[in-house]
C-alpha cells in the first residue's frame, strides 16, 4: 500500500510541475542590473559583482511571496530565452552550473573567479522554484574583461 501511495505521490508531483513554470508573475517595471559593473570594463580576478533590484523584494528560495525573488548570474553562454532551449528555459527552473550560478539565500552580491579574458553576465530573477517570472526579469548582457 505504500508503494501505490508513493508511486500515485510521484506522479500527482510530475504533472503538477509544470503548471508552477513560468506562472509566477512579473510587476510592470520591475527591473535587474549590475551596480558596480558596466558592458566594456576591465576587471581583475575575483571580481565582484553587486546586483541591483528595482520594482521587487528579494527572498530565498523557496519563499512564495508576491512581487519577490532571487538572483542568479548566468555567465557566458547566450541570452535567457535564446539559447539551445530557447522558449523552454523561460518555463523551466534554471539548472545550477559553471554557467548558472545561484544565489538562493537572497544574496545581493558574489564574488566570481574567472580566467583572464572576455566574459559575458547577465542577471535573472527567479521565484521560489528557479523559474524566470512571467515577464522575465533580465539585466542586458555585459562584457566584461578580465586581467
Amino acid at each position: 500500500m505504500n508503494r501505490i501511495m508513493t508511486l500515485v505521490a510521484a506522479g500527482l508531483l510530475a504533472l503538477a510541475s509544470p503548471a508552477f513554470a513560468g506562472d509566477t508573475p512579473a510587476p510592470e517595471g520591475a527591473e535587474v542590473y549590475f551596480v558596480n559593473l558596466s558592458d566594456g570594463d576591465t576587471v581583475q580576478s575575483p571580481v565582484t559583482v553587486i546586483f541591483g533590484l528595482k520594482g521587487m523584494g528579494v527572498a530565498p528560495a523557496g519563499t512564495d511571496a508576491e512581487a519577490t525573488g532571487h538572483h542568479h548570474v548566468l555567465i557566458d553562454r547566450p541570452p535567457l530565452g535564446e539559447g539551445p532551449n530557447g522558449e523552454e528555459e523561460l518555463n523551466s527552473s534554471l539548472p545550477a552550473n559553471e554557467h548558472h550560478r545561484h544565489f538562493g539565500g537572497g544574496q545581493t552580491q558574489t564574488t566570481l573567479d574567472l580566467e583572464p579574458g572576455p566574459h559575458t553576465l547577465q542577471l535573472v530573477l527567479a521565484d521560489q522554484n528557479h523559474v524566470p517570472h512571467d515577464p522575465p526579469v533580465t539585466s542586458d548582457v555585459i562584457t566584461i574583461a578580465v586581467r
